[in-house]
């Protein structure tokens, strides 16, 4: 069984995402969502003892990280977690320098331009 999170502000993102890992994963998918960076962390805070397989995030949601974006601030807070180690990220986003801002953070990314198009993208990333 594969414990996800998937953290997006907009409650069609969450569904998409969260219908592209049952897509997937089926019944190995046990799927937890957030609406903000701060929900997701306090979530991620409290799965300590079990961390999340997966974060699926989006990376622009509240504006409380400025300078950062705030999935860019969660994937930090995430990475700063010495139990959340073996936890793989992935962002989804609709921004011009997603893949930039994934790599500069040493995590996975789908643009939302493909996601919508391409099942796969997520296949790749969570059949593992």
């Amino acid at each position: 069984m594969k414990k996800i999170l998937v953290v997006d502000d907009m409650s069609g993102w969450r569904d998409f995402n969260t219908n592209a890992v049952y897509e997937i994963l089926g019944e190995n998918a046990d799927v937890e969502e957030a609406s903000s960076a701060e929900e997701a962390y306090s979530k991620i805070l409290e799965n300590s003892t079990k961390p999340y397989d997966f974060v699926i995030t989006d990376l622009q949601m509240e504006n409380n990280y400025e300078p950062k974006y705030a999935g860019e601030w969660l994937v930090e807070q995430i990475k700063s977690l010495p139990k959340y180690y073996r936890t793989r990220i992935i962002m989804v986003s609709a921004s011009y320098n997603i893949r930039k801002i994934a790599e500069n953070l040493g995590v996975d990314c789908i643009p939302k331009s493909t996601a919508v198009k391409c099942l796969s993208a997520y296949r790749e990333l969570l059949e593992i």
